[in-house]
């Protein structure tokens, strides 16, 4: 046991678990990011303001009932750190993380009431392969610990395997994603209300394109939240 505690204290001292953001050392139970830059997370609390930014942004383009982000993506800003640890350095705990304290926000809430499932927006296989995993659906499964709502991964897929979105016009961005999403069985989905989940939303393309997908199930509803919004 205390070789065990003597490594363990070697470890930590050579690898220590720091925050992706200002770079302290985390504290035990401390997740990805200290309580400190959390507590500085910019959030909009947009699900409490009907015809937010975001729902201006996507409206006219499908249809949808509400629209939410977490927080305002900014340069520089205290979200971009964790969402780039959370989908390149496999920081899975900062999306549970993430989704968990956003879940919190949400529960109890007009927004969330009339949902029933949770979607997250997905990868191809090939890229998710490539990842290890789907940092919508870490996301999502945060969500669902909070809010006890169940989540959707294999009816709404990805078919066609396409560059990023990173550094692309909003032209290139649809043009990119158009027509590469399916739902492979409408009736799983119909007269359901979905809440669709990504990571950021920026111009909106891929989270349009997977309601141009969904509108092949009959009576469905669409509810859309991200973790970040850029405008």
């Amino acid at each position: 046991m205390k070789r065990n505690n003597l490594l363990n204290q070697l470890v930590h001292l050579f690898y220590p678990n720091v925050c992706v953001v200002c770079g302290g050392e985390l504290l035990p139970g401390e997740e990805g990011a200290c309580l400190q830059c959390l507590y500085k997370l910019p959030r909009t609390y947009n699900f409490r303001e009907l015809d937010n930014d975001a729902e201006k942004l996507m409206a006219g383009r499908i249809p949808f009932e509400r629209i939410a982000s977490y927080c305002v993506y900014t340069k520089g800003g205290t979200l971009p750190p964790l969402i780039h640890h959370l989908k390149y350095r496999h920081k899975q705990d900062i999306g549970l993380l993430l989704g968990r304290m956003f879940g919190k926000d949400l529960m109890g809430t007009e927004f969330l009431k009339p949902v029933e499932l949770i979607v997250p927006v997905p990868l191809h296989p090939k890229k998710e392969k490539l990842r290890g995993y789907n940092q919508a659906e870490i996301i999502a499964k945060g969500l669902s610990e909070t809010t006890g709502l169940p989540v959707s991964t294999n009816n709404l897929i990805r078919i066609v395997y396409n560059p990023t979105q990173t550094k692309r016009s909003k032209t290139q961005r649809w043009e990119n994603v158009k027509d590469i999403f399916k739902v492979t069985n409408p009736l799983l989905f119909e007269r359901k209300h979905l809440l669709l989940v990504d990571d950021v939303i920026t111009t909106g393309s891929t989270l349009e394109a997977c309601g141009i997908a969904l509108s092949i199930c009959k009576d469905l509803k669409i509810s859309i939240v991200t973790l970040g919004e850029v405008f």
